[in-house]
């Protein structure tokens, strides 16, 4: 193990947050730097355990206890090589993850787990200052050529693992620069655009082509996909939102996340001077309390919104672990994000009945209604309507699983029970030559395991297409329903 007495003498410390006036200013990453002595006794506190429970917590298999030994140790240059061999974009972890590998930490029994969310960060941002991420082209081409749909994360990591393996592969973006919601969903200020990007630069220097601006199914038929590669690896995410059909709804003002995110991001970066859709001098309400309504906040702060008031139907989660989640299992309880240490509030158990127009037909205020759960059903209660006033509305409830218009049905998949594609525990469709890997085929998940299941499709084309080699790290099986 790393310290034998740190998690005795060390507490647990995390970076700090710029302050929030000044982070309101700019769309930067919120954490201040942590110097590196920190950080290696936060390593320190990792006891190396007989059952690390960190790796249940993973779906990447991350070699936690070693790369925190490495980092105590003071070899940064092998705690990368031990970081990558099991996790193409340790940034984009290291960023976005929401860290269950922490919730199932040993010492989180009964003490703070390990920062092991802040030691995976700052191995990778030491190895890029220092110049230990190189691009890695494959020694030899097998001819073989692989087309990956899609590039969030799930996609970027398919596509890295079978270059390296020597096929040649294309990576079809919609999109006008390639990324998915890394790109355009994800805001700046929680991962900068040039993380991505410098990853996107190694790609393409170990051979990964991008095309951009093509819409498969539409620009490509799904008969031409077909006919010009090898194997098709369906990686386009789970981009059905799911709607709030009630009165109002289509009043102007009121918009889904992702129609209002991306404007943002093409601001932070420089490609807009001003979003179509802004928050600025508007009360503003985020319906839905995931990630991606704390999104909408830390953006509609930046923005100069007035106020920002998010509802979530579900009742406020507890402080701490209840017995429904015990350790190992990652807990819901209550979380303030830094979008939330910025201002807002936040309503628990109501439920929204109407978006109301003013006498211009333009949105003033939405209904709302105070509910409880009875028998697993949200019934309101009486005597708790009341208006709450509103110019911008934002549905950030959530998807429902992956757009079929297009080229799903095109292609003619087959689809599981919940509306995803449906696959084999090779990540194989119905189709011989066609896979399915991250929320296309498992439903709105987390990076992690985007990341997880694109290296797992990876070497489940990689056999296919060769089978007499062993090259890749074997697939995980999907956790959702195999097709027979």
């Amino acid at each position: 193990m790393a310290d034998p007495k740190g998690f005795l003498t060390t507490p647990r410390e995390t970076p700090k947050t710029r302050p929030v006036p000044l982070r309101l200013l700019d769309w930067r990453e919120v954490y201040e730097d942590f110097h590196s002595t920190k950080l290696e006794k936060q390593a320190g506190r990792c006891m190396d355990c007989g059952i690390p429970f960190c790796h249940q917590g993973c779906p990447l298999g991350n070699l936690i206890p070693e790369w925190n030994d490495l980092v105590w140790r003071e070899d940064w240059r092998d705690a990368i090589e031990r970081l990558h061999a099991t996790n193409n974009f340790p940034e984009f972890t290291g960023t976005l993850c929401p860290a269950p590998c922490e919730t199932a930490c040993v010492l989180g029994i009964n003490d703070d787990p390990v920062t092991i969310k802040r030691v995976e960060i700052s191995i990778v941002d030491r190895a890029w200052e220092e110049g230990w991420v190189t691009p890695q082209p494959p020694e030899a081409k097998t001819g073989k050529k692989v087309a990956v749909v899609g590039s969030g994360p799930s996609g970027l990591a398919a596509a890295q693992q079978l270059t390296r393996a020597g096929h040649d592969v294309v990576v079809f973006e919609r999109a006008d620069a390639i990324g998915g919601l890394l790109r355009y969903g994800i805001p700046a200020f929680k991962m900068e655009k040039w993380r991505l990007d410098r990853r996107l630069d190694q790609m393409r220097a170990e051979g990964t082509e991008f095309h951009t601006g093509v819409n498969v199914g539409v620009d490509v038929t799904a008969d031409e996909l077909r006919a010009q590669y090898d194997a098709v690896v369906l990686a386009g995410g789970a981009t059905a939102w799911r709607d709030l059909p009630i009165p109002g709804r289509e009043l102007p003002g009121v918009y889904q996340a992702m129609e209002y995110l991306p404007w943002a991001n093409r601001v932070a970066s420089g490609e807009l001077a001003e979003p179509p859709i802004s928050a600025d001098g508007k009360h503003v309400v985020v319906i839905g309390g995931g990630d991606t309504g704390a999104d909408c906040v830390g953006t509609a702060h930046r923005q100069g919104a007035l106020s920002v008031t998010q509802l979530e139907i579900m009742p406020r989660p507890p402080e701490s672990r209840s017995e429904a989640h015990p350790w190992p299992m990652y807990p819901m309880i209550f979380r303030v994000s830094s979008a939330h240490e910025e201002g807002g509030e936040r309503l628990y158990s109501v439920n929204t009945q109407e978006f109301l127009a003013d006498d211009d037909g333009n949105l003033r205020a939405l209904r709302l209604v105070e509910v409880r759960n009875e028998g697993g059903k949200f019934v309101p209660v009486e005597g708790t309507e009341r208006e709450l006033p509103a110019q911008l509305v934002l549905l950030a409830m959530g998807f429902v699983g992956p757009q079929r218009e297009g080229l799903l049905e095109s292609l003619g998949v087959d689809l599981d029970q919940r509306g995803n594609v449906a696959r084999n525990a090779e990540y194989r469709t119905n189709l011989d030559n066609v896979f399915v890997a991250g929320d296309m085929g498992r439903g709105q998940s987390l990076i992690v395991w985007a990341i997880a299941e694109g290296r797992s499709a990876a070497a489940a084309v990689d056999r296919y297409l060769v089978p007499e080699r062993d090259l890749l790290p074997a697939p995980i099986r999907p956790t959702d329903r195999p097709i027979a």
